[in-house]
């Protein structure tokens, strides 16, 4: 009777101790090995050194519309977005002492015309009377000098009267060049001075205008490429030319026009990301399918001297080319690595 429990339990013991060993050898992780091909060796690479910088889209100069006399805006016939022509009237100032100035020239030129009327009658007929002999040769100069002088009052008549009048057309308002109206905000009916800017219009073609700390503008030269953010361009442009560099500082900042074929003239003064080549470095470039992301992490699949994968954590940005990123921390150079795919 006391044989049977104690052969019982064991049994009961040896199978438990079995079935502990059974989960631990299920637990065992397989070892991946990685195969032969496609394995990469980190070697580090010569890239540009790029650094971003402000930029901003906007034509290469602004044209003004400005008002040429004093006088109350009576007209303002565009607002912001209309497409204006060079030499296209978009506004009028009417100043009314200029109408009554030209009024007062015009009765002036009356007067004038009537004193050279009667003063050619008077030539007609001292003329008439010397051939007679009737006058002297005095009297017939004295006659034809004060002809010439009612004729020449006449003239200057007409010349005030035509200044006057040019003045008064100069209360329109001309578009200076061709191009987009940006700002027209003076309300009709305001009081404007000579000089006065009415309007600001786009003029010359498009360009990325970038701004460079003074230090690092020397490596700037024209015709060197900008990389300009595509998105922020509505994807036309990813990389730009450096057209002009201009130069003077302005608080320490170097100017620099940047040129891209189908810039977008719509939204003009749009903040654009870009990034200028300031010299050259050494960095770590692996090809995109050597990197696997998990949960917003990278991951890159190390090969051991034994050929076993081990995934290493690595912080990367975007490479040089589309298909490419580069390794800031995670990697040393001689690693092996093999595709992100390898060995699963």
């Amino acid at each position: 009777m006391t044989v049977r429990p104690l052969m019982i339990s064991a049994l009961g013991a040896t199978l438990l101790l079995s079935a502990c060993g059974d989960s631990k050898e299920a637990a065992t992780p397989a070892i991946r090995m990685a195969p032969a091909a496609d394995r990469l060796t980190i070697r580090a690479q010569v890239v540009e050194d790029l650094k971003p910088v402000p930029a901003t889209l906007t034509t290469r100069d602004m044209a003004e519309a400005r008002a040429r006399i004093s006088g109350t805006l009576v007209a303002l016939s565009v607002k912001e977005g209309d497409i204006v022509r060079q030499g296209q009237v978009i506004g009028r100032v009417k100043d009314d002492r200029l109408a009554l100035q030209t009024g007062a020239f015009d009765a002036q030129v009356a007067a004038a015309a009537a004193e050279a009327a009667r003063a050619q009658a008077d030539l007609s007929r001292t003329r008439d009377l010397f051939s007679h002999g009737v006058y002297a040769q005095a009297r017939l100069d004295q006659v034809e000098a004060q002809a010439k002088a009612a004729n020449a009052n006449l003239s200057a008549a007409h010349a005030q009267r035509g200044a006057s009048a040019e003045l008064g057309a100069q209360g329109a308002i001309l578009a200076p060049a061709t191009g987009r109206i940006l700002v027209a905000d003076v309300p009709i009916g305001s009081v404007v001075m000579p000089g006065q800017s009415v309007a600001r219009i786009t003029a010359g073609p498009l360009v990325v205008r970038i701004e460079l700390p003074e230090g690092q503008a020397r490596a700037l030269k024209v015709g060197d490429f900008v990389e300009l953010a595509a998105e922020d361009l509505r994807g036309t442009a990813t990389r730009g030319t450096i057209a002009q560099i201009y130069p003077s500082i302005s608080g320490g900042q170097v100017t620099a026009d940047v040129t891209a074929p189908n810039l977008p003239g719509d939204l003009i003064g749009q903040r654009v990301r870009a990034a200028v080549k300031i010299g050259e470095r050494q960095a770590i470039i692996l090809p995109r399918r050597y990197v696997a992301t998990r949960f917003g992490v990278d991951y890159a699949r190390l090969v051991g001297a034994d050929g076993v994968i081990a995934e290493a954590p690595i912080q990367t940005r975007a490479g040089p080319a589309a298909d490419t990123v580069e390794v800031l921390s995670g990697l040393r150079l001689g690693d092996i690595l093999t595709p992100a795919e390898a060995g699963r």
